[in-house]
């Protein structure tokens, strides 16, 4: 009965660290910016009736944002309510500062900084291309706090509405500083992700 909690909670751990399903290492100073939001105990739960949507875009679908970076480019299509969305990367993509665009503005409340929210998301790493992580792949939302997020997913959300569509392109230090090896996450890689904000509490 709790295989399938286990099962998301882990998988969308990334967005938190990974450090809920793998072994915790020694102890060593982390004085890197973006590591002091990794929370290991916060809550990541399957959203209560929550979907995300599986199907590939159509191939017609136009990129609601493109971004030329220091290296690379990348253009990202929102999700749809039958759709999950599209990350193309010419890569390697890499960003100088973390970058927000909103893709379609939602008409809910403001989503505050300290809210747990309900999320639909697709993670993709602009080294590569690969999609690391992805709610969407799994047909179902989670439900995490803010405060226990890496922090290029927090300015993402933070101050936008609840219905809204986002993007963000994160430097290494709002995501993984130090890298994620189980996530095919290297030092330095830019993380490019697609989220749809279900709720807010």
């Amino acid at each position: 009965m709790s295989s399938p909690v286990a099962f998301v909670a882990c998988a969308a751990s990334l967005v938190l660290g990974l450090s809920a399903c793998t072994p915790k290492p020694e102890s060593s100073s982390t004085s890197s910016a973006g590591t002091s939001a990794e929370v290991t105990s916060a809550p990541v739960t399957p959203a209560a009736g929550g979907a995300c949507p599986t199907a590939a875009p159509g191939s017609d679908a136009a990129a609601e944002w493109t971004l030329s970076g220091s290296s690379g480019s990348v253009a990202v299509t929102g999700s749809t309510a039958t759709a999950a969305p599209r990350i193309d990367v010419t890569k390697p993509f890499t960003v100088a500062q973390t970058q927000v665009q909103t893709l379609q503005a939602g008409d809910g409340a403001v989503v505050p900084d300290t809210a747990t929210v309900s999320v639909c998301y697709m993670g993709v790493n602009g080294r590569d291309g690969s999609v690391f992580d992805s709610s969407y792949e799994r047909g179902e939302a989670v439900d995490f706090p803010l405060t226990g997020v890496v922090p290029g997913f927090q300015k993402a959300i933070a101050g936008q509405k609840v219905g809204s569509t986002v993007a963000v392109a994160m430097v290494s230090a709002d995501g993984y500083p130090e890298g994620q090896p189980r996530a095919g996450i290297e030092p330095g890689d830019t993380l490019v992700f697609a989220i749809k904000i279900l709720g807010a509490s």
